[in-house]
């Protein structure tokens, strides 16, 4: 199947605003994709017509209500390729998955234990580790990185002694668009009797992921990334791991029986989901997830690495531009200084123009001192954007390096 660009464009009602009198020009799909029309408007159905408490109520609605949420979990998980829907969590987004795996992991481990990262991480994959680190006596190791922004394998194996207990790596970098070979990854890992995190935020919009295929322990992501609802996320773990943990956050619905004395817990997956679950954005992530399907993935993931391929090309045409992160495997992210421009000018110019792209740090300051700059400018491609948006960029790009250079 073929994609119909033009088609696409016309589901994203957002594509046709304009910035300061300019059409606006999305570049910026790391950071957070737009959203369809499918998922808007089943979204504002369900406030006005079906919104309710999931999972407690006996009236009609609620349990219309249970039935679309439980049936978005089912959804994702055939996304996903997790074996049962049992062991997909909804949580807030990326971010809360991974607090949610180093708040309960972490009483399991012991004093000295130690958890291996990399180099590369987002904040959020750094952060919670850091914060049950100090505070149960854990070390963290990472793993070094060359300077096209592959990971070392090598050097990764080398860190393991009988003291590792984690592994929790991105699958895909936010700021230098390397993939990483997740499976490999994993396999080291159970090699050493070490379960595996992995940070799949960039990747589930961009490239076909089997959390069974690759093994891996737990995997997790947001739904904005995925052209899905802000504040929705989820988190995938083997179901024997689920298990053992204990519960993240205490409440309604991941309770068994609730004694002023004691309390049981409930069963999976609703043991780590206490509160009300935000059955809008689960139905809202289902109908992204949808909607995608609704073209051909595979045909999709290559016109992506088409955008980037030539949007590379034509930067790199660019006197004084470098581009950080030129891994052979990598997806549609760009990261790029310009000699004598400060990223944060560019942005701001280009903004101007009706151009949107992100500059900073971005949430990586590990990642970007060891590159060597403050932050860079980035550009990231959806399967909305076009080989003519990319022209203008460019176009508009040299009218402001005219101006910012003098």
């Amino acid at each position: 199947m073929k994609l119909d660009i033009d088609k696409i464009r016309n589901d994203f009602p957002i594509l046709k605003q304009k910035i300061f009198g300019n059409p606006l020009i999305y570049f910026d799909n790391a950071a957070t994709t737009q959203k369809p029309n499918e998922v808007i408007d089943i979204m504002s159905r369900l406030y006005r017509t079906q919104n309710a408490n999931i999972h407690r109520g006996v009236h009609l609605m609620s349990q219309q209500a249970t039935e679309a949420h439980e049936e978005a979990r089912r959804v994702i998980a055939h996304f996903i390729g997790a074996t049962s829907s049992d062991e997909v969590l909804f949580t807030r987004g990326t971010t809360e998955s991974i607090n949610l795996v180093a708040s309960t992991l972490s009483q399991l481990m012991k004093r000295g234990d130690e958890i291996i990262i990399s180099t590369m991480e987002h904040h959020s994959n750094i952060v919670p580790w850091q914060m049950v680190a100090e505070r149960y006596g854990f070390v963290i190791k990472a793993i070094p990185i060359d300077n096209e922004g592959n990971m070392l394998y090598d050097e990764y194996e080398k860190l393991f002694t009988e003291r590792t207990s984690l592994v929790s790596v991105t699958h895909v970098s936010n700021v230098l668009g390397t993939i990483n070979d997740v499976k490999k990854i994993t396999a080291i890992a159970h090699s050493h009797g070490v379960p595996v995190v992995i940070d799949g935020a960039q990747a589930v919009a961009h490239l076909r992921v089997d959390v069974h295929d690759l093994n891996v322990d737990f995997y997790a992501f947001s739904g904005h990334k995925l052209y899905a609802p802000t504040g929705i996320g989820v988190l995938y773990g083997k179901r024997e791991w689920l298990n053992k943990l204990p519960p993240y956050q205490g409440g309604g619905e991941m309770i068994e029986k609730v004694t002023l004395e004691k309390t049981t817990y409930n069963t999976l997956p609703y043991k780590f989901e206490a509160g009300t679950p935000d059955f809008i954005g689960s139905v809202g992530f289902a109908q992204a997830i949808k909607y995608l399907n609704t073209n051909d993935f595979d045909a999709l993931i290559e016109y992506e690495d088409s955008l980037l391929r030539y949007a590379t090309e034509k930067m790199t045409q660019i006197d004084g531009l470098h581009i950080h992160g030129t891994a052979e495997k990598k997806s549609g992210v760009i990261s790029f200084n310009i000699d004598g421009v400060h990223h944060f000018d560019l942005g701001t110019l280009l903004d101007k123009t009706g151009i949107a792209i992100r500059t900073g740090h971005h949430c990586a300051q590990p990642l970007v001192e060891r590159l060597g700059v403050t932050g860079t400018a980035r550009v990231s491609f959806a399967f909305y954007n076009t080989f003519e948006e990319i022209d203008i960029f460019m176009e508009k790009l040299k009218r402001c390096l005219t101006i910012l250079k003098g």
